[in-house]
């Protein structure tokens, strides 16, 4: 795949780049282990300091940066906005909470004692450098997640992004240079994903961690697992989306629109599949399909539309794919189920109509399979553990959104959900102070919070002897 700008809202490539060629290459490498021996030993005040600067300016390139990532990738401008806005405020929160987060912990005294030790605690020490393959959905938001807390803990990063965006990539780098950090603390690698395992093989890269598409997770977890060297994965998802006869199903409607078609519907974790009782099911399939067939699909950059392009011409196909499959197997489209052939300009960019699909039976590929793209499934079912067998029955398990007001039925599902979250009448949204991760395919490790922060932190036991004869 080139590194290429290409808009996906006409299909115009806008700017190409070579890749680093292999010195390049190992320049950086070397700048990068040259950088950690330095920065390790800074204080968390300095690394505060330098973050609180690249938070604000951050915000000041929040509308330039926002127009890069649309034209990139084709979010609409106002998520755009929205992302550069959550990057800064994650910034911020592990500028003054990373100090918190790394404290030394001072077991009981008592437990001390018992470990013939006159003091002991755990430290966290940074790891060195990091490896980040991340990926195009959210293209600034999928860096910042895993640098905060990396620079925040003494570590330096390695970026190698997504191919399709690589104006966003460089921009990341030039912020964390233009906020004060040396040189070598954070570097893009303009490199094709054929260079990710020589770079992850050498010795001075400790760690990886990546977003993206379950064979890529594979790929990578494989050379570091050949290397003896940790990884976080954060793979796809097909969320579940449970309507119980106690929600408030108007809520829960609209809700499940925007936790759908975030993002253009690519978002790992979008609600995908929706799981609604048999007493409210009509009910919610009645308006739920007609705001969907009811969103404008447009011109990202226009703020009347809600749906932009996806991102890559063959993001669609593969989407079309599944939906066809579902047709074709029996399946029913309640609106949508192609492309947009109407205003003429639609069809010369990657464009996909917000669908649902109802009638979706376990021999159809989407019931199996991550829709990366504005497209729902539906499913009626007869009661509780229906609903939880059917929210289980997929290989993913990164997050999961329940509607009911039963405290019985929240206790079933935060026991027996398959999932890295459960959100309650609400959908599944990331901030910086909770966990973030998945179970099954959908990865392992967490990002974000305290959890995240310490992933790439060398946990450091310290133990100080009782000096002779001493009491």
């Amino acid at each position: 795949m080139a590194i290429a700008t290409v808009n996906p809202a006409n299909g115009e490539t806008l700017k190409t780049f070579d890749a680093l060629g292999p010195e390049e290459t190992e320049r950086r490498l070397a700048t990068a282990a040259a950088a950690f021996r330095s920065y390790r030993t800074t204080d968390f005040a300095e690394r505060a300091r330098l973050l609180g600067r690249a938070a604000d300016l951050l915000d000041d390139d929040q509308d330039d940066i926002a127009r890069t990532m649309t034209t990139e990738m084709g979010k609409p401008l106002a998520a755009a906005r929205a992302e550069a806005a959550k990057c800064a405020k994650a910034m911020r929160w592990y500028a003054g909470n990373a100090e918190r987060l790394l404290a030394d912990e001072v077991p009981p005294a008592a437990e001390v004692k018992d470990a013939g030790a006159a003091h002991a605690r755990v430290h966290y020490r940074p790891m060195g450098v990091i490896l980040a393959v991340m990926p195009w959905n959210f293209p600034l938001w999928q860096v910042v997640r895993f640098a905060a807390p990396a620079l925040m803990a003494g570590n330096v990063g390695l970026l190698k992004h997504a191919s399709n965006v690589p104006q966003t990539a460089l921009y990341l780098e030039d912020l964390f240079r233009r906020a004060g950090f040396a040189e070598g603390c954070f570097q893009t690698l303009l490199v094709g994903s054929g260079a990710v395992e020589s770079v992850l093989r050498d010795p001075r890269v400790v760690a990886a961690t990546l977003t993206g598409s379950e064979p890529a997770g594979r790929s990578v977890a494989a050379v570091a697992g050949d290397e003896v060297k940790k990884t976080v994965l954060e793979l796809g998802g097909s969320d579940p989306y449970v309507v119980m006869p106690s929600a408030d199903v108007a809520r829960a409607v609209r809700t499940a629109v925007t936790a759908r078609v975030q993002n253009n519907g690519q978002s790992c974790i979008a609600a995908k599949r929706f799981i609604v009782h048999a007493d409210v099911y009509d009910t919610f399939a009645e308006r739920f399909t007609a705001l969907m067939a009811g969103l404008t699909v447009g011109d990202p950059m226009a703020d009347s539309t809600d749906v932009g392009p996806l991102a890559t011409e063959r993001g669609r196909a593969d989407l079309e794919e599944l939906v066809d499959d579902a047709v074709h197997r029996g399946a029913t489209a309640l609106c949508g189920g192609r492309r947009p052939t109407d205003p003429a300009e639609l069809t010369r960019g990657w464009y996909y109509e917000p669908t649902v699909l109802t009638g979706i039976t376990p021999d159809m590929r989407i019931h199996h399979e991550e829709a990366f793209g504005p497209v729902a499934s539906l499913y009626r079912v007869r009661d509780l553990d229906e609903a939880i067998e059917l929210a289980n029955d997929s290989p993913f398990g990164l997050s999961s959104n329940v509607w009911t007001r039963d405290e019985a039925e929240q206790r079933r599902f935060v026991r027996d959900m398959e999932a890295g979250g459960v959100f309650f009448n609400g959908m599944t949204a990331s901030h910086p102070a909770l966990p973030f991760g998945g179970v099954k395919r959908s990865g392992y490790g967490r990002e974000l919070s305290g959890h995240g922060i310490r992933e790439f932190c060398n946990v450091t036991t310290v133990w100080h002897g009782a000096e002779p004869g001493g009491g």
